[in-house]
């Protein structure tokens, strides 16, 4: 077999050479070869997915697709649970392994582990808290939730992930993004004062004990860079500006950004709500520019118009990562019977995150 072709070769590759290799190589592999495209992907990659969605919607394709070889076009915590739910049986491929997610880094197993330790200098976390992990997040985090009766959750089924912990344990541990967890704690009823935030710089996550004993949830001092880019400012001007528009926003974002917004949801759901709006309507989008950019192509022909809710450029970094001359890269070294940059989460991370991913769609089925 040969040697793997080396990403070099590629770099310098302009995009309409990449885009060529790419046709070429998919049509050499055909059904062998799946490519799963993250809304948040750029276009330039985007265009060459076989299946678009967010993270669990491409994971559970992969594992319905018959592929040998699952080219994952996002970044690496999607490809550890494509690898999960896949049992390690097909080839999970991070076209570019830097492609990672500053939210899922702000809680690692080290961390969590401390936190958890910490806790039970106040209370038993075994029988008081369940940890609740948003799929944004490392395996190791997901199987730390699965060997302590905990439960992985989406943007889109949050709330009902959450109202299955407060069913069997008083408390939920929420990592690692604060700002999903409180937005969807508030819409259920708990009060501001009954969510408190885990530093985990600070030892007792800088809270007191009467503050940890009080609290509904714990959060975790966790967040989306591109989110934090929307700011209620935003929201007011465009009030101003299009009185009769409405304004839909990601539950990643700030809790008043949320709070001044007609509709939050996950990206699905942003899809899905401005697709049905009738011609005339007015949208201002508070989540990632690629997608918010496709939508508003799609839509502009129906007569809705779509704005980005920053009036700066803010895009994901690190799914930026994956460009035109990975991805060729990626496909190349497939079409010689070279897989590179396999994702494989090792059997004892998988089994109890997986466990972990499986109550998820249990519970919220």
């Amino acid at each position: 077999m040969a040697a793997a072709l080396k990403i070099d070769r590629f770099n310098l590759l302009p995009d309409e050479d990449c885009d060529a290799r790419i046709v070429a190589a998919k049509k050499i592999l055909g059904k062998r070869l799946a490519v799963l495209g993250h809304h948040y992907q750029r276009d330039e990659v985007f265009k060459h997915a076989d299946f678009s969605g967010d993270s669990l919607k491409l994971s559970q394709m992969a594992a319905n697709s018959d592929a040998e070889h699952i080219v994952f076009c996002g970044v690496h915590f999607m490809a550890e649970v494509a690898d999960i739910l896949t049992f390690g049986e097909r080839n999970v491929i991070l076209p570019d392994l830097a492609a990672g997610c500053s939210m899922a880094d702000m809680a690692n197993l080290v961390k969590v582990r401390k936190c958890w330790n910490e806790l039970s200098e106040v209370l038993d976390p075994d029988q008081k808290v369940t940890p609740v992990t948003y799929i944004n997040s490392a395996a190791d985090l997901k199987a730390f939730c699965g060997s302590h009766g905990g439960i992985v959750c989406t943007s889109s089924n949050a709330r009902g992930v959450l109202e299955w912990s407060f069913s069997r344990r008083e408390k939920v541990l929420f990592f690692p993004d604060q700002h999903l967890g409180r937005n969807t704690g508030h819409r259920m009823g708990i009060p501001l004062e009954e969510m408190v935030l885990w530093d985990f710089t600070k030892p007792m996550g800088g809270l007191k004990p009467d503050e940890i004993r009080k609290a509904k949830i714990i959060l975790w001092k966790g967040f989306c860079s591109v989110h934090q880019m929307f700011h209620p400012n935003h929201i007011v001007k465009f009030r101003r500006d299009v009185p009769d528009g409405k304004v839909i926003s990601h539950p990643e974002n700030d809790f008043e950004v949320c709070e001044n917004s007609d509709y939050v949801g996950s990206t699905e759901y942003i899809l899905r709500t401005v697709r049905a709006s009738p011609a005339g309507t007015h949208w201002l989008v508070g989540t990632e520019l690629n997608l918010v950019n496709r939508l508003r192509d799609e839509m502009k022909p129906k007569g809705v118009t779509v704005q980005f809710m920053s009036p700066m450029v803010c895009m994901c970094s690190t799914m930026f990562r994956t460009d035109p001359q990975h991805l060729a890269w990626t496909l190349d070294n497939l079409v010689t019977g070279q897989v590179v940059n396999r994702i494989q989460v090792p059997q004892e991370i998988a089994d109890p995150a997986r466990a972990a991913l499986d109550l998820m769609l249990e519970v919220v089925d």
